[in-house]
């Protein structure tokens, strides 16, 4: 079972740029996706074989989710369930006969870090505990663009990104607490190294220079562990400023 995530940065936009041939080459089971800026499957979205569903932000061109399914699935709900977190189209769960599949963009904190707050006092401690409770009925893989490089393997220059957003000591600790409840980053199962990145600004040929941060991950539940044989970054698609990132399972 091949799942991959890709925050698109505009579902639009990365149609014009190969996004129907991406999944004609990668052929993945369940495809997530991040950062839609769509109220609903645009035209040209015709994927035969995928059941589709969409988040949408009630602002318009703003945020959004998406998963594309091969296996039966049941969406369960869009959002935490938390009105105040729940109008910017972040989140959709979907129901696998053994698992739960969370999909999530994480709300930046901003350049300014004015949102840094409800980032890491808010919205963390909620999310964190929504995927507990779902854990109490069965494991969970939840994946996603979740905006903070863990350590500092995971971008090119930590020390001059200390007091930057996503890089935050607070953000970095919202995501220690994902990992102290029991979730695994599964990239980090497999490669222990720098230099494997996820996004890269559109500024300076960073991306060329693989100048980047790695904040897009899939994790699971321990339970699940024994079931993961892969996780994989997909540095090369094009597209977005992000690159696609995925697991395989048993």
């Amino acid at each position: 079972m091949k799942l991959i995530s890709w925050n698109v940065n505009g579902i639009r936009a990365v149609l014009k740029k190969g996004f129907l041939e991406f999944i004609q080459k990668y052929k993945p089971d369940v495809l997530c996706l991040q950062e839609t800026k769509a109220s609903e499957p645009p035209e040209g979205m015709n994927v035969p074989g995928y059941v589709q569903y969409w988040n949408h932000a009630k602002r318009a061109g703003y945020s959004g989710t998406a998963v594309l399914t091969k296996i039966k699935s049941v969406c369960t709900g869009h959002g935490i369930q938390i009105e105040k977190h729940d109008d910017e189209g972040r989140v959709i769960t979907l129901e696998f006969d053994d698992f739960y599949l969370v999909n999530v963009y994480v709300p930046n904190s901003k350049r300014d870090l004015s949102r840094l707050p409800y980032r890491c006092q808010e919205w963390d401690v909620d999310f964190l505990k929504y995927i507990k409770n779902l854990e109490k009925k069965k494991p969970v893989v939840f994946c996603g663009d979740m905006n903070v490089a863990h350590q500092e393997i995971d971008l090119t220059y930590p020390k001059a990104n200390v007091k930057n957003h996503g890089f935050t000591p607070e953000e970095r600790a919202g995501f220690d607490r994902i990992v102290n409840a029991g979730f695994i980053d599964t990239f980090r199962e497999f490669n222990q190294g720098g230099g494997h990145y996820t996004w890269w600004s559109q500024m300076g040929q960073c991306r060329p220079r693989n100048i980047g941060w790695r904040i897009d991950y899939f994790g699971i539940s321990s339970s699940l562990r024994p079931r993961l044989k892969e996780s994989f970054i997909l540095k090369d698609v094009m597209g977005s400023d992000h690159c696609p990132v995925g697991i395989v399972l048993k």
